[in-house]
């Protein structure tokens, strides 16, 4: 029911979260709905910290926040809907929360977690199609760009997630595969960013910041083959990450706003 209000949580907004204007541009909306698949990342993740006993305290706070942005950005997208489409898709989004949510803010345990940890890829799943319904709407080709740099947000919180469930021994299917693809195709996406024509020169050496710290974070990764597990390191450097892609998501909105300018103006 499109009705539903969400009740938000009384806590601070991440730095990740600028204040949206009134008013949501195509541009600013891939970018919002973009951060809700980070956000849905980032929660289970933090739920499994909680569970392990590394960070807790930071890691509580985190799960919190996330749940609160991610129902306040629920909110932005349900009012910038232009089609039945995105409503449609923003519908399958809002049937998986209701149930995950109550799930994802209780009390964490090993023998729980791979089933929420599947539930939750259903819900990532479900943000995507909102994105990518989005992407087509607004017809614009850097809509690719801010699909591509906000989707690495979503993957560097999925990286330190299997890393942590890993780390944690948590007997989930398919758990190592989801690591390995993760890691991938952030590589991949990362290159295809970094290859794009339409790149000013501050979003190149922005580029570059990043790979230099995915490097620095590739070492750790493979400290797992050793049995060598550094669940601190790797979600410390991956939220580094997800900073750095961040602010990259938002120069790419706006070279987005900046086409849908000119093409309206044609």
């Amino acid at each position: 029911m499109r009705s539903l209000i969400f009740t938000l949580m009384l806590v601070l907004v991440p730095a990740f979260a600028p204040a949206q204007s009134f008013g949501m541009t195509d541009a600013e909306a891939i970018n919002v709905s973009g951060r809700q698949r980070m956000l849905s990342q980032r929660m289970m993740k933090s739920y499994l910290m909680v569970g392990a006993q590394i960070k807790a305290d930071i890691a509580q706070r985190q799960l919190d926040e996330s749940v609160a942005l991610f129902e306040s950005q629920f909110i932005e997208l349900r009012n910038y809907a232009p089609s039945d489409e995105v409503n449609a898709k923003l519908d399958q989004v809002e049937v998986i929360w209701l149930t995950h949510r109550e799930k994802i803010l209780a009390r964490p345990g090993k023998g729980d977690a791979p089933p929420l940890m599947q539930e939750n890829l259903m819900l990532l799943n479900a943000c995507n199609e909102v994105v990518k319904e989005i992407e087509a709407y607004s017809g614009i080709e850097s809509g690719k760009l801010v699909n591509m740099s906000g989707r690495q947000r979503m993957l560097s919180q999925k990286i330190a997630k299997a890393y942590v469930a890993i780390a944690w021994n948590v007997s989930a299917p398919n758990l190592e595969e989801e690591f390995a693809a993760a890691i991938q195709l952030f590589d991949e996406s990362l290159s295809d960013l970094e290859a794009s024509d339409m790149n000013t020169e501050e979003l190149k050496l922005a580029l570059i910041k990043v790979r230099n710290q995915w490097r620095f974070s590739q070492s750790g990764f493979r400290l797992g083959d050793y049995d060598r597990y550094v669940p601190t390191v790797i979600t410390v450097t991956t939220d580094s990450i997800l900073r750095k892609m961040n602010d990259i998501t938002g120069q790419y909105a706006k070279v987005m706003e900046s086409a849908q300018m000119m093409a309206s103006d044609e």
